[in-house]
C-alpha cells in the first residue's frame, strides 16, 4: 500500500481520524471533506487517508483498480471475499498501530470510511483490542455480519458508531444499510443513524453531522 495522505491541523497531533475511501477511488477523495471539518476544539488533529491496494474486481469484469477487497456480486453476502477483507483488516490495524507509535492514544483515534471503506472500518473497529474514540460508516454495510458477534471485542462495545446513508443510493440499497444499523443495535452498540436525500455520495448536511459527532467523541 502506498503511503497515506496526511493532513495535520497543527503541530504534535493528539487525535487522529483515519479515513478509508470507496471502490476505485483514492485517499485524495476525502481531502476536501477533511478540510471542511472544523475540529479546532479538539486541538491538533491528524487526518490519515490511505490508498487501497490495486486488485481485480469481479463485478467490474476483473478490471484492476483500487479496492479494499473483491466484490463477486453486487448486493450479495453469500460470496464475500473474506481473504481480501482480512488482508485489508490487517492494513487498517497497521495504520492504527502507526498512530499509536506516534503518540496518539487508541481512545483518540476515529476510524471512518465510505462504501468499501465503511465495511472495512466496521470489520476492523469492532474487532480492535483497544478502545477507539469512534467509528464512522458512510454509505456502506457490515461485512462478514454472521461473524461479528463471535469475533468482536469487549473493548469497543461502548464505542459510538456514526452510520449515514443516502435514501436513493443505487449501489448499496438503503435497506441493506438499515439492516447493518439494526444488527449492530441488536448487539448493543450505540449507533447514531442518519439518512440524507442523496445517492451514493456525501452531502454538506452529512459533513456537518459528522463534524458534530467527531467533536462529541474527541473533545475531552
Amino acid at each position: 500500500m502506498d503511503q497515506p495522505i496526511e493532513i495535520e491541523t497543527g503541530p504534535d497531533p493528539q487525535a487522529s481520524v483515519i479515513v478509508l475511501h470507496g471502490l476505485g477511488a483514492s485517499g485524495d477523495d476525502f481531502v476536501p471533506v477533511c478540510e471542511q471539518l472544523d475540529l479546532h476544539a479538539v486541538g491538533p488533529v491528524r487526518h490519515v487517508l490511505p490508498h487501497a491496494p490495486m486488485r481485480p474486481v469481479t463485478i467490474n469484469g476483473g478490471y484492476v483498480m483500487p479496492a479494499w477487497y473483491d466484490i463477486p456480486a453486487l448486493g450479495g453476502t453469500a460470496d464475500e471475499d473474506e481473504t481480501g477483507l482480512r488482508a485489508s483488516q490487517a492494513l487498517v490495524e497497521d495504520l492504527i498501530a502507526r498512530e499509536v507509535a506516534r503518540g496518539v492514544s487508541p481512545s483518540r483515534i476515529v476510524l471512518a470510511g465510505f462504501s468499501q471503506g465503511c465495511a472495512m472500518v466496521l470489520l476492523t473497529g469492532l474487532r480492535h483490542r483497544e478502545r477507539l474514540a469512534g467509528i464512522v460508516g458512510l454509505s456502506g454495510y457490515l461485512p462478514l455480519a454472521g461473524r461479528t458477534a463471535a469475533e468482536r471485542t469487549a473493548a469497543n462495545q461502548d464505542t459510538p458508531i456514526f452510520l449515514a446513508h443516502g435514501r436513493f443510493d443505487p449501489m448499496i440499497a438503503l435497506p441493506r444499510a438499515q439492516s447493518t444499523r439494526d444488527a449492530l443495535r441488536a448487539l448493543g452498540y450505540d449507533v447514531q443513524w442518519h439518512e440524507y436525500p442523496m445517492e451514493h455520495s456525501v452531502c454538506l448536511p452529512e459533513v456537518a453531522d459528522l463534524q458534530q459527532f467527531l467533536l462529541q467523541v474527541l473533545v475531552r
